[in-house]
């Protein structure tokens, strides 16, 4: 299995971030569930609305019209014949009441399909008489038109629609858009603080991912939330322990074994052996004390707090210089000048040496004992990207993200492994220390490459360093 290339993932880290984030981020899921919560209880609670109101809303239009056309029929019937035309007009002009004799020769329009329309129908004509007619327009006049009889004469009487319409489709989708918009606001709200605790929580676990000690986490608000954040603080508090206990116990260990490795190294010297028992006695004390070296920087504790700016192009080009003056390395650079990182120049000049020193002993191209090294550094989306490849047998595939675990060591490509299994899980706790990501890779053509990656020191104004490639 090949790990992914960290170039592309870097490049796509900020996408796939906020993709993560609005795809699977409990706050949105929360909001969206909450908004559609509401708008179904809204588009539910209208519907039912309007179909309960229907009714009565109907019988209320229908008493209206038909005391409009009883009171109008009851002026006009007992009005003075020289008064009728004043009268028609006061109501035109005051109460928009229209009053026109019923012709055969009508051009009727039907009336408007309104879900309101057949129970008003039907509580008119129950008032009036089942040959009342209704019309939205009559002659080419649009109104609200309804027949009704003075004697045996005809005649229709017009209202206009604005005395019947109470709220129209567009005032019922204003209000409830508000509706919505202040429903969503107390769905971010909600959502927020539901949320809160566990992005608090998701941050503390990311700091101890990263070898950083959190703050306490507030051990209150919901008894679920108080149970986890104070199991979360006993679970640091113990972690943060056992780190104290582990650096102690190493300590001493370091401090018993080298004082008789010191003694056995004298005895060495003072023995009566052949050059030869000598000198692979001496290198089997060394690789111990080697060893044992290892085992105190894996645990050692660390402190970001102290990071300043580190020349890490100098830095590399200290050790390749170094590096050229052995028998068995060629080292090859393209080293941009003037990168810096955030960081602690000891820890980083470790993990350059360590790795150097792992491609010399592993990485030797084919049919010589020498290893071709090659050292990069450059600034790539935003970010410093170091690589340190060699050209020899390289790693299985599948084998790759093993060889980043502590105590792992391959016996069949780089079978010359001897050491403790520490050196890569020491490089990469480091690296991941200084915020960084590390990634193994299968070099074309043989060799294997170790690819870092770091943020770029960030100048004033928030802009990363820019360095030429």
């Amino acid at each position: 299995m090949r790990l992914p290339n960290p170039a592309t993932g870097i490049h796509n880290m900020s996408y796939q971030a906020r993709q993560r984030w609005f795809s699977n981020g409990l706050f949105w899921r929360t909001f969206f569930l909450l908004t559609f919560l509401i708008t179904a209880s809204m588009v539910a609670w209208v519907a039912s609305f309007r179909m309960v109101e229907r009714g009565p809303r109907a019988e209320q239009l229908a008493a209206q019209i038909v005391s409009v056309v009883t009171i109008t029929r009851a002026a006009l019937t007992h009005s003075a014949p020289e008064m009728r035309r004043e009268l028609l007009f006061d109501l035109a002009s005051n109460e928009g009441i229209r009053i026109y004799p019923l012709e055969k020769t009508d051009k009727i329009a039907p009336p408007d399909d309104s879900p309101v329309l057949p129970e008003l129908e039907f509580y008119v004509k129950q008032a009036m008489g089942d040959d009342t007619q209704f019309a939205s327009g009559v002659n080419d006049v649009d109104g609200f038109w309804i027949s009704f009889k003075i004697d045996e004469d005809q005649y229709w009487l017009m209202l206009d629609r604005g005395r019947l319409d109470r709220t129209s489709s567009l005032q019922w989708l204003g209000w409830g858009s508000i509706a919505l918009v202040l429903s969503l606001i107390g769905a971010v709200f909600i959502s927020t603080l539901i949320n809160q605790p566990l992005a608090r929580l998701t941050a503390a676990a990311r700091a101890i991912a990263k070898g950083k000690q959190p703050d306490p986490l507030p051990e209150s608000g919901p008894t679920e939330i108080r149970e986890a954040n104070l199991s979360f603080n006993q679970m640091v508090a113990d972690l943060d322990r056992i780190e104290s206990d582990r650096a102690v116990i190493l300590a001493g260990i370091s401090h018993d074994l080298r004082t008789p490795l010191a003694r056995m190294q004298l005895e060495v010297e003072m023995a009566r052996l052949s050059d030869e028992a000598r000198d692979g006695m001496h290198s089997d004390l060394a690789q111990m004390d080697a060893i044992i070296g290892q085992f105190l920087d894996y645990a050692k504790p660390f402190d970001s707090s102290s990071f300043m700016p580190v020349d890490l192009s100098g830095l590399l080009e200290d050790a390749a210089n170094n590096s050229k003056r052995l028998s068995d390395v060629m080292v090859s650079t393209a080293i941009a000048p003037g990168i810096e990182v955030m960081g602690n120049t000891v820890e980083l000049e470790r993990i350059i040496s360590n790795l150097i020193e792992n491609a010399r002993r592993y990485g030797k191209t084919d049919g010589t004992d020498v290893a071709n090294i090659d050292i990069l550094c450059k600034i790539e989306d935003r970010h410093v990207k170091v690589e340190i490849s060699d050209h020899g047998p390289g790693a299985p595939d599948s084998e790759l993200e093993h060889l980043l675990r502590p105590f792992t060591r391959l016996d069949t490509a780089r079978g010359q492994a001897n050491g403790s299994g520490l050196g890569l899980a020491i490089v990469n706790r480091i690296v991941i220390r200084h915020n960084g990501k590390l990634a193994l890779r299968n070099r074309d053509g043989g060799g294997l490459v170790v690819q870092m990656m770091f943020p770029t020191v960030p100048v004033r104004g928030g802009n990363p360093r820019k360095q030429a490639a």
